[in-house]
C-alpha cells in the first residue's frame, strides 16, 4: 500500500512549495506533478509559468489534469512519487463542467470522484502528495453557488483525508501534522 499525505492550508501559506520540497526528499524513480489549474487569463499563465520554473531541472514530469484525476494518478509512470495541486480548482473545474452542461454536482457525487481518486492512490506503489485548500475558515460565503464551492471542496477534504496516511496543514510556511502515518482515528 502506498503513502497517501494530504497537504492542506489557507491560500499562499506555503504549501505547494513544502509538498515538492517533500517529494522530491522521496527517493523514486521519478516524479510526476498532476496540475489541475487551466489556463484562463494572463495571471493565471504568470503563476502556472512561476511553479514551472520551480520544478525546472529537477526531474519532473509534468500532466494537465483539469477533470480527470483518478485516471491521471492511476496512469503515471510505475514507481514515480506523485504530487497533485490542486484538489481546490479541480473541484472548481469539475462543478463548472457539470454547470455548463446544465447539471449540477452535489456532495454525493464528489465524494464519489473523491473516493476514486483514493482508490487511484492506492493503488500506486510509490508515495502520492495531493494539495488542496482549507476554504472553510473564513466567513460564509454571501451567495449561494460560493456556499455550494465551499461545502464541495470540504467535502472532498473530508473524504481524501480519511483516506490518508498522513494530514499536513500548513500555516505561513510552517507545516503541522494533523494525522500521522499508523495513528488511529479519532472516534
Amino acid at each position: 500500500m502506498s503513502l497517501l499525505h494530504l497537504i492542506t492550508g489557507g491560500s499562499r501559506s506555503g504549501k505547494s512549495a513544502y509538498a515538492q520540497s517533500l517529494a522530491e526528499s522521496i527517493r523514486s524513480a521519478g516524479r510526476t506533478y498532476v496540475a489541475t489549474c487551466p489556463v484562463l487569463d494572463e495571471e493565471m499563465r504568470q503563476r502556472i509559468e512561476r511553479h514551472r520554473r520551480d520544478r525546472q531541472g529537477r526531474g519532473w514530469r509534468t500532466v494537465e489534469a483539469p477533470l480527470e484525476l483518478a485516471r491521471a494518478v492511476a496512469d503515471a509512470p510505475a514507481g514515480h512519487v506523485v504530487l497533485v495541486d490542486c484538489l481546490t480548482l479541480w473541484v472548481n473545474n469539475l462543478l463548472y463542467q457539470a454547470q455548463q452542461g446544465g447539471g449540477d454536482l452535489d456532495e454525493d457525487e464528489l465524494a464519489r470522484l473523491a473516493g476514486e481518486l483514493a482508490a487511484a492512490c492506492r493503488g500506486r506503489s510509490e508515495p502520492v502528495i495531493l494539495v488542496t485548500n482549507e476554504v472553510g475558515m473564513s466567513i460564509v460565503p454571501e451567495n449561494a453557488l460560493a456556499r455550494r464551492y465551499r461545502d464541495l471542496v470540504g467535502r472532498c477534504n473530508q473524504v481524501l483525508a480519511a483516506a490518508a496516511d498522513e494530514v499536513t496543514l500548513v500555516a505561513c510556511g510552517c507545516p503541522l501534522n494533523l494525522k500521522a502515518q499508523n495513528a488511529k482515528p479519532n472516534p
